[in-house]
């Protein structure tokens, strides 16, 4: 199997920092404050509809005899997050029983988990705003503000995102070419890193499971 470089200090999320270290590439830190690179991603016509959520004041209060707080959402995202954490293995499973295959249908794999994961996390996300604004106006201008979020930053993820499939096959080349050829080495690998893109799609959806766990009322 080909040693990959395990460089220390990698900044960013596990999933930039295995990528790394199976491509045996620098990921230096960028010297940009958060909110400078954020502005990169966001237009001006994005920045108004986000100041208007954030600026919402005219929001309906929750009702006044609702249902009390319940568990139920996160018992729904534990369980869209468990399926596709089962999807994931058994795809792998099924792959190393053709450990000689192709990078093409790794691909084919790889691209149908990305798939699969936005299918099921989109409408998780979208369920848990509906939630979210009934609850105090200060969490329904949570939600409309994740929802400017979703669709601001949604295309910049699926471009970035788009591109792991591509790093990938360059691990798996280098794999196939080394002088003794681990053929299952990758899809361990592989498998690794769709567990870590799902952590990085699912990381809404959590913040929005701890601001219904921890938001109250709206203080004067």
């Amino acid at each position: 199997m080909v040693q990959v470089s395990r460089r220390t200090g990698i900044p960013g999320s596990t999933l930039a920092r295995l990528l790394a270290r199976l491509t045996d590439a620098d990921a230096p830190e960028s010297k940009q404050a958060f909110a400078d690179r954020l502005s990169q991603w966001v237009g001006w016509t994005d920045a108004i509809s986000l100041s208007a959520a954030l600026n919402s004041v005219s929001l309906p209060a929750p009702p006044s005899s609702g249902p009390a707080p319940s568990h139920i959402e996160d018992v729904q995202a534990e369980r869209v997050k468990s399926a596709q954490t089962a999807a994931i293995a058994e795809d792998m499973r099924s792959a190393s029983n053709d450990a000689a295959a192709a990078f093409s249908a790794y691909r084919r794999r790889y691209l149908a988990r990305q798939q699969a994961m936005v299918a099921s996390i989109g409408p998780l996300r979208g369920r848990l705003r509906e939630t979210l604004a009934t609850r105090s106006p200060a969490m329904a201008r949570l939600a409309a503000v994740d929802a400017v979020m979703e669709q601001v930053l949604g295309a910049q993820e699926h471009r970035l995102l788009a591109t792991v499939p591509g790093l990938l096959e360059k691990h798996f080349k280098r794999l196939r070419e080394a002088e003794t050829p681990d053929d299952r080495a990758f899809g361990k690998d592989m498998h690794s890193v769709l567990l870590a893109e799902l952590d990085i799609r699912f990381q809404p959806v959590e913040a929005l499971l701890e601001a219904l766990r921890t938001g109250s009322p709206d203080r004067p």
